[in-house]
């Protein structure tokens, strides 16, 4: 072959993978264009105003449903979840309130990769402040009165996990500002006993008041159930495999995802309840995995998100293992409840609603 017939071979070759190209970058617009359109047979969803304000009970989420309203927060009363969404122009990955403020783990593009960010939202959705993240949100809670916040990342580089990422923990005052950047920074006693580690990761707060938290500590292989104190700046062990806690609204138990031996590697969890008071344990009637931290619609039910057609659903399941698990609404994320619990020992009383506050 002549170097007039490789030359011919080369554009020809680069020809054909420039047409492959350009028809793939086509077809992934197309599906994305395609997420824009609603879909027959769909949530109905309209725009309008949403309140983060505990005055009416509702729940506020990551509307999932495809067309123009994709990913914003919505809202529908808390004891209709089928009935018509109405949608803010706010986008949340990861999504909680309490008590009149939100904490919204957002995405934001980049011309070449995007970056996240947390926003503390008052009540009307309106930013307060907002502060760069490290990685991929995945976990977001407020406390009980709204004024501590806390989320979790992903974060990849770090040398000594052996999945090459590990997650990053941060907890928020919204009155006074002061950010826990690292919970690895805090304190850690296992076992009655100081311990240190390479590898210590925190993922999933629940908060019982505004100093006191629930949350997974990752380390050696095991995970463990860890009681925090902000104002110390310390956690202590209670017991081991417990991963992504939540507590109940009236304080006294604790729903997790536990990995349970002889199930696969790829769906290894089940729903425990936690009693605080006792440390017994109960499995819930919802057989499949669920890799989420789970949500109290009230004392008696718990929330969670299961994969859907359209990115995820919300499932229900009685919370003392009886009754069976069914859907409660299709492409839905991130739920809160507002406006209906009341605080419950230990908790303490609410402070006030940041609806009037103003970022300083």
């Amino acid at each position: 072959m002549n170097t007039r017939s490789r030359l011919f071979v080369l554009l020809a070759a680069v020809a054909a993978l420039a047409a492959v190209a350009a028809v793939s970058v086509l077809r992934a617009a197309d599906r994305a264009a395609e997420k824009d359109r609603p879909q027959a047979g769909g949530p109905a969803v309209t725009a309008g105003s949403v309140t983060l304000a505990p005055d009416t009970p509702r729940m506020v989420f990551r509307n999932m449903a495809w067309g123009p309203h994709r990913d914003e927060l919505a809202t529908v009363p808390a004891g209709s979840p089928t009935a018509a969404r109405t949608a803010s122009d706010v986008k949340c990955l990861r999504f909680y309130a309490a008590a009149g403020t939100g904490i919204c783990l957002q995405s934001v593009k980049g011309a070449v990769q995007d970056t996240y960010r947390a926003v503390v939202l008052d009540a009307r959705l309106h930013e307060l402040r907002h502060f760069p993240l490290a990685g991929i949100p995945t976990r977001a809670r407020v406390s009980p009165s709204g004024r501590m916040a806390a989320w979790t990342v992903f974060v990849g580089g770090d040398s000594y996990a052996g999945t090459n990422f590990s997650t990053r923990t941060s907890v928020l005052d919204t009155r006074t500002w002061a950010l826990v950047a690292n919970l690895e920074d805090f304190r850690i006693i296992r076992d009655g006993r100081p311990y240190h580690a390479a590898d210590v990761n925190f993922w999933g707060v629940t908060f019982s008041d505004d100093t006191h938290f629930y949350a997974t500590l990752g380390t050696g292989g095991r995970t463990y159930l860890v009681r925090g104190d902000v104002a110390a700046r310390s956690v202590r062990t209670l017991r081991g495999n417990v991963e992504c806690p939540s507590l109940s609204p009236d304080g006294t138990r604790l729903v997790f995802k536990k990995r349970v031996a002889g199930l696969s590697p790829d769906a290894p969890w089940r729903l425990y309840v936690l009693d605080l008071a006792t440390m017994r344990e109960t499995p819930l009637a919802e057989r499949r995995s669920v890799d989420d931290q789970v949500v109290w619609r009230d004392d008696h039910t718990v929330v969670y998100a299961l994969a859907g057609d359209f990115g995820a659903d919300l499932w229900t399941v009685p919370a003392d293992g009886t009754g069976t698990a069914r859907r409660m609404m299709t492409a839905a994320l991130a739920p809160a409840y507002l406006g209906q619990a009341l605080p419950g020992p230990g908790r303490g009383p609410a402070l006030r609603s940041p609806a009037t506050r103003r970022s300083p």
